[in-house]
């Protein structure tokens, strides 16, 4: 079974067995269109989108671009575009079945890249909405304040996708402190990545420090908000929360802490995802794999490989 994830930059392919194993990967950055580079990433898999169902997921499945590209390789597709899946619930999905909630029956997921996504699993089974859009946390509003981004993309995205905590701190520096970042990039603000601010923050970069910690309080206020309506037995965060969570991990949970009543939190496993960048697309052909197995309800066939 095949699954493909989709942003706005990038497309992720994995070939898997039935037991979840990832028989091979392939990602392509987008040089041209999203449709190419999907096409890219699959040929990378070695497999004829042709020849079997395909898994899609996508970090902004309303998004024209996401759209476009689906639509594009709708004819390898068997025909009509298959439905797609929300990242956040793929990797829910994908975690729970081999990844770090193995097992567990209700979990949410939550993670932040280069978008801001989660997804919801409950009793084995991914909640959708009535709509498709569960979960959708970028929207969350965070702050009073109304801003032209938090309109495009969502209060929470603006703040904590890469994209955004990027932007504070060229806020900050632009404000008149000093970071040893632009040392690095030659006083060019263009060039400053969240990899560099991260990276600044283990060094000791006061700006970059405190910008981490107002990402950390962000995430943790969304993260409690996602714990306080849905109750799941574990919370598993991925994205920037677990790729650098010697930075994150320990802020969010202690943040999540301040929000939450004790009982609620006390009975709270938080963990880093397992999956990485595979995940969504690994829930995306697992998703996949459970619609071609007839009578077998979604909820049985979550509950592990080995069923």
């Amino acid at each position: 079974m095949v699954g493909l994830a989709l942003d706005g930059s990038r497309a992720v392919a994995v070939r898997i067995g039935e037991d979840g194993a990832v028989l091979s990967h392939a990602a392509a950055d987008v040089e041209g269109s999203l449709a190419a580079a999907a096409e890219r990433a699959l040929a990378g898999v070695g497999v004829d989108p042709a020849g079997g169902a395909i898994g899609v997921a996508a970090s902004t499945p309303d998004a024209a671009v996401i759209a476009s590209a689906v639509s594009a390789l709708a004819p390898r597709l068997g025909g009509a575009p298959p439905r797609i899946t929300p990242s956040g619930t793929a990797a829910a999905v994908a975690e729970a079945w081999v990844g770090a909630a193995r097992g567990v029956r209700d979990l949410a997921f939550f993670g932040v890249g280069e978008h801001t996504v989660a997804g919801l699993v409950r009793d084995g089974t991914p909640v959708a909405g009535s709509r498709g859009r569960a979960a959708s946390v970028a929207w969350l509003a965070l702050n009073p304040v109304e801003r032209e981004d938090y309109r495009r993309s969502g209060c929470l995205e603006a703040e904590v996708a890469a994209a955004g905590i990027v932007r504070r701190l060229i806020w900050r520096i632009k404000a008149g402190d000093r970071s040893r970042i632009l040392d690095t990039v030659g006083d060019d603000l263009s060039a400053i990545t969240i990899d560099l601010v991260l990276e600044a923050a283990r060094s000791g970069d006061g700006v970059s420090i405190s910008v981490v910690r107002d990402t950390a309080k962000y995430l943790g206020m969304a993260a409690a908000n996602l714990v306080a309506i849905a109750d799941p037995e574990m919370l598993v965060v991925g994205g920037i929360m677990a790729d650098a969570a010697d930075l994150l991990l320990e802020p969010v949970r202690a943040e999540i802490g301040r929000r939450l009543p004790k009982p609620m939190m006390d009975a709270l496993t938080i963990v880093p995802a397992a999956l990485g960048s595979n995940a969504a697309a690994i829930g995306a052909a697992r998703i996949a794999m459970s619609a071609q197995t007839p009578g077998v309800p979604a909820a049985r066939t979550l509950r592990g490989g080995a069923e």
